[in-house]
């Protein structure tokens, strides 16, 4: 990923990560420069909250700024900006590679490596992750729902029982 390339996944709200290497000498500095930008970024329209993810020492030098926005035209309107353009332009010189922007619309972006696109599972191993899910689902609602239709006098009729327990079974593997 090149510096300001952005990978995007525009729905309702919007969480920015925004990761820095900086190396441990320089640090002080990047330090410094957070003072500055985070009154600027808090002070944008917008701002749900802002998070910073800092380097353990010794261990690694990754800075990951962790952003969330109200919908993605203000948090875009923030990573455009000419304020944060004029900021970034300060810590050039201290990030030992490139910033990396990636925009998320869930939290989809704590289960995967910085820089990762989401993999979409092999088929068979999509199966059998459904399967094991749906199998015990269509075992155990009948058992239970078909009692309390009939005790709240539901007729007995198998495709009402059908689409009733099949629109349960569907509404928990959804929610």
């Amino acid at each position: 990923m090149t510096k300001g390339e952005i990978t995007t996944n525009m729905e309702k709200g919007a969480t920015v990560v925004i990761t820095h290497h900086v190396s441990e000498i320089q640090q002080p500095q990047y330090e410094k420069w957070l003072n500055e930008i985070a009154p600027v970024c808090k002070a944008s329209q917008g701002l749900l909250d802002w998070h910073i993810i800092r380097p353990i020492t010794g261990l690694t030098d990754t800075y990951t700024v962790i952003i969330r926005y109200d919908n993605h035209q203000n948090l875009r309107n923030w990573i455009e900006s000419e304020d944060r353009k004029r900021l970034i332009s300060k810590i050039d010189k201290l990030l030992a590679n490139q910033e990396y922007v990636q925009i998320n619309s869930g939290l989809d972006f704590l289960f995967s490596e910085v820089g990762e696109k989401p993999k979409t599972p092999v088929r068979w191993k999509q199966f059998l992750i459904t399967w094991s899910a749906i199998f015990p689902l269509v075992v155990t609602l009948p058992l239970i729902l078909l009692p309390i239709l009939r005790w709240i006098k539901v007729p007995d009729n198998h495709l009402l029982n059908t689409l009733i327990v099949t629109g349960a079974v569907v509404s928990l593997m959804v929610y």
